[in-house]
């Protein structure tokens, strides 16, 4: 028992090795996001560690950075995260069933996007100490890139250390944009989002409203049209 535990926790650290790669460049990225919202460097490599995920640390940032109110810090980082439930309802169904509850609170709470698309790929049940495995290398690469990204941002010129606040976007354009190239719905989709964001920051219903705000009204009404327009018509992961 004791040797497959250490099987699998090998077989993790293995296949995580490149997702750690990607998480320290863009753990980089937002630990210059970091910076430039006054935190320091334990400050966001503690956050990295707490929250893994880059789409919710960027919106806490710009909510810290427009001095918003805790709970619409919470509010807006469980909007954004909340793909991550669907996520781990999926992953139960892979682990197997004696796996016990303090397993499971360990594997949720470090699901992301690659991590969930690594355990998913594994044949068979899911042993969490593969799990482990991947979390014992990809989490301190992204905490240690947003480390790096606050102590070097101090140091860069503040043309590079914006181009690289850049990045961030550009990750995203590269995630969304093959996708929406293939799928129509899903471009216009995009499309109507970027209008009514920049009608709502005109709007005098809600051009005074912090960004974070706008973002997490902006969020959940887009998204609820899209699932009412365009469900998904897919079967659900059994499991199998």
């Amino acid at each position: 028992m004791q040797n497959d535990r250490i099987k699998y926790l090998k077989s993790g650290i293995r296949t995580g090795i490149p997702i750690m790669l990607g998480y320290l460049s863009v753990g980089f990225t937002l630990g210059i996001a970091a910076r430039s919202c006054g935190l320091n460097a334990f400050q966001a490599s503690l956050a990295s560690l707490l929250l893994n995920a880059s789409a919710g640390e960027f919106a806490g940032f710009t909510a810290i950075a427009e001095k918003a109110a805790y709970l619409e810090l919470a509010v807006i980082t469980l909007v954004i995260n909340a793909r991550y439930l669907l996520m781990s309802c999926s992953l139960s169904q892979k682990l197997d069933p004696k796996t016990g509850f303090f397993h499971r609170m360990l594997i949720g709470y470090d699901v992301t996007d690659e991590l969930f698309g690594a355990a998913i790929s594994v044949r068979g049940k899911l042993s969490p100490w593969y799990f482990y495995g991947l979390m014992l290398i990809s989490m301190p690469g992204w905490a240690l890139g947003s480390c790096l990204g606050v102590l070097v941002g101090d140091i860069l010129p503040a043309e590079l250390s914006l181009a690289f606040n850049m990045g961030l976007y550009g990750m995203f354009i590269a995630v969304v944009i093959p996708t929406a190239k293939r799928e129509r719905p899903l471009l216009l989709f995009i499309l109507a989002v970027m209008a009514v964001s920049a009608a709502a920051s005109v709007c005098p219903l809600t051009k005074d409203l912090s960004s974070g705000m706008r973002i997490m009204i902006i969020t959940i009404l887009t998204s609820a049209a899209a699932a009412c327009f365009t469900p998904n018509k897919q079967e659900a992961y059994n499991g199998a």
